[in-house]
C-alpha cells in the first residue's frame, strides 16, 4: 500500500469491504473466527476489511489481581503478524473513529493468487 493510500485509509476515506465483530468472544474463539474470516475474505477478492475487537472492559474492582482490559485488542496485532495469518495480511492499522476508532482495526489483505 503506498503512502497516499495509507494516509486516506487512516482518515477513514476508504470503506471496508467486509467486517467481523469479535465482541464477547473468548480469545480462542476470536482467533478461530478471525482466521476463517480473513482467509474467506482474501479468497473472495476482498482487500480491506474491518475487524472490531472492542476496547475491552475492566474487571471487577474487588479482584485482588490487577488485569489489563482489552485482551482481543491487544492480541489482534500478534495474531496478524504470525503464521498462518501473516501469509494473507499485508498491513493493519487502528480504524478511524467513524469505523470504531481504537476498538477496531483495518486489515489490508494481500492479493490472492
Amino acid at each position: 500500500m503506498d503512502h497516499g493510500a495509507f494516509r486516506k485509509l487512516k482518515k477513514g476515506k476508504f470503506r471496508p469491504e467486509a467486517r467481523l465483530d469479535l465482541h464477547g468472544m473468548t480469545a480462542d474463539a476470536a482467533h478461530s473466527a478471525l482466521t476463517g474470516f480473513l482467509f474467506r475474505a482474501q479468497a473472495s477478492g476482498k482487500r480491506l476489511v474491518l475487524v472490531i475487537t472492542g476496547k475491552g472492559r475492566s474487571g471487577a474492582d474487588d479482584d485482588p489481581l490487577p488485569s489489563r482490559p482489552g485482551v482481543l485488542r491487544r492480541s489482534l496485532p500478534e495474531w496478524l503478524a504470525r503464521p498462518p495469518l501473516s501469509s494473507v495480511v499485508q498491513e493493519w492499522t487502528e480504524a478511524h473513529v467513524r469505523h470504531g476508532g481504537s476498538g477496531a482495526f483495518y486489515v489490508y489483505l494481500r492479493r490472492s493468487g
